[in-house]
């Protein structure tokens, strides 16, 4: 797993307090008692060939399994959860989840890497995560995607801009400069299949790798934002933004949870996305009843719902 993750038996030999002899030993012997060769040296690194990609699923759930089976033996503390979300998501929804979670889960250690969506795929295929939250769609053979809830777009400004007040029309909008996010993000995607479909080229006059600068940038009058209503809400009620009134239609997007095919969840993973999937999201704005639902509420009726492989007749929507 190491030598995977690293790319080398040296790199891989720190991660694991062993020496590189040791560690060159012990992949050789390894590929010796499976009579295949694992990896491909292509100049100084070591990268998995297709037997060893083949081999990887395996090996991540033997290491898993092993952890919780000495976990139980010498009452050590539980495995940390290790997710990856992209920034509306992890920085928005998952901290009060968390936050409940522990709540009826003392001690249990949350590693949570907070990224775009092209970050929160990579952590997944490489088995550095076992779970991933996303906004935006996913698509690729080795994961499998469970639509959560449903997220919203909104175009923001300074209360100061011009468009602050009244209803912009699409006109006014593509004259207008824009801060949106990176490319790569789900909220950039969103972004551009909402308005750049509409208003043509816009004027990007800042891409921003998070939501916080975008909105300093477009509070200190500087241009047009789109954000998740999630990441907007705050600064709206307090004032310092506003929420523009367009022409469009309401542009509504799917947040989903995604994990790797291959991967079985162990029951703490298993346990936290039965706790997301329980847990009614509510809009920040007091006024509409919810425009985060929950799809569990229109498709499963609240039961128990796996995340992870299983048999044809119980799969989700997949990607």
């Amino acid at each position: 797993m190491a030598t995977a993750q690293t790319g080398s038996t040296r790199a891989a030999a720190s991660r694991v307090a062993r020496s590189q002899s040791a560690t060159s030993a012990a992949l050789a012997e390894l590929e010796q008692d499976f009579g295949v060769a694992l990896f491909d040296r292509i100049g100084r690194r070591l990268v998995l060939n297709e037997r060893g990609v083949a081999l990887l699923p395996a090996a991540v759930q033997l290491l898993d399994d092993a952890t919780r089976l000495q976990a139980t033996f010498m009452h050590a503390r539980q495995a940390p959860l290790r997710m990856a979300a992209s920034f509306t998501v992890g920085e928005y929804l998952l901290p009060d989840l968390v936050t409940s979670w522990q709540s009826a889960h003392a001690g249990q250690a949350v590693r949570l890497r907070i990224g775009n969506s092209t970050d929160v795929v990579r952590s997944l295929l490489a088995f550095d995560v076992d779970v991933g939250f996303v906004e935006g769609g996913v698509e690729h053979a080795s994961l499998r995607v469970r639509r959560w809830c449903t997220d919203e777009l909104i175009v923001i400004a300074a209360p100061t801009h011009v468009l602050a007040h009244g209803r912009a029309t699409v006109r006014q909008l593509a004259r207008a400069a824009w801060v949106l996010r990176e490319q790569g993000s789900g909220t950039r995607e969103a972004s551009e299949r909402w308005l750049a479909t509409r208003l043509g080229a816009m004027r990007v006059e800042f891409e921003l790798g998070s939501s916080e600068a975008i909105k300093r940038i477009v509070g200190a009058g500087l241009g047009l934002g789109c954000l998740s209503r999630l990441a907007a809400a705050e600064a709206i009620a307090s004032g310092w933004l506003v929420e523009v009134a367009t022409t469009l239609p309401r542009a509504a997007r799917v947040l989903s949870i995604v994990v790797h095919r291959e991967r079985r969840l162990g029951p703490d993973a298993q346990g936290f996305v039965d706790h997301c999937l329980a847990i009614d999201v509510v809009s920040p704005r007091a006024e509409e009843t919810s425009f985060l639902i929950p799809f569990r509420n229109r498709m499963h009726n609240g039961s128990r719902v796996t995340i992870g492989p299983r048999s044809a007749a119980s799969a989700d929507s997949t990607a």
